[in-house]
């Protein structure tokens, strides 16, 4: 994807959507083109209202774990140690969506397999006999 300048394009954040729809509606309606204008306004309200939505809902520590990728344990230390507000009551403390940490994920890790020229001679034989020359 290229920017209109001939460089890439710079992809907008899920909470910066709306803003962005937003501009391509004013952009839209300059041209003459109102229906479109009006159903990119309606998308952009739409996902604002989903994201205020989204950060109030609010998680019990097991499914703040299952969220985040962070041990149940780990988000309760956190939240003792007041690095997390306590969305919940004393003793039964939940993690509001927008600030729960999120682990990021782990790199894939390709398994090792052994290189031709790390194979004895004797392993090549038996290789070329169990599977055939490919």
């Amino acid at each position: 994807m290229t920017g209109g300048r001939g460089g890439p394009a710079k992809v907008p954040t899920v909470e910066g959507l709306p803003a962005d729809w937003r501009g391509r509606a004013k952009a839209l309606r300059r041209y003459g083109s109102e229906p479109p204008a009006l159903a990119l306004e309606l998308c952009a309200g739409e996902l604002e209202e989903a994201l205020v939505n989204r950060d109030e809902i609010t998680y019990s520590l097991v499914e703040a774990a299952r969220e985040s990728g962070y041990s149940r344990e780990h988000l309760g230390r956190l939240v003792r140690e007041g690095k997390i507000p306590n969305a919940g009551r004393p003793n039964a403390p939940r993690i509001a969506h927008g600030h729960l940490p999120r682990k990021a994920p782990a790199e894939p890790q390709l398994a090792e397999s052994p290189r031709p020229r790390q194979l004895s001679g004797a392993q090549i034989v038996h290789s070329i006999i169990r599977k055939g020359i490919e």
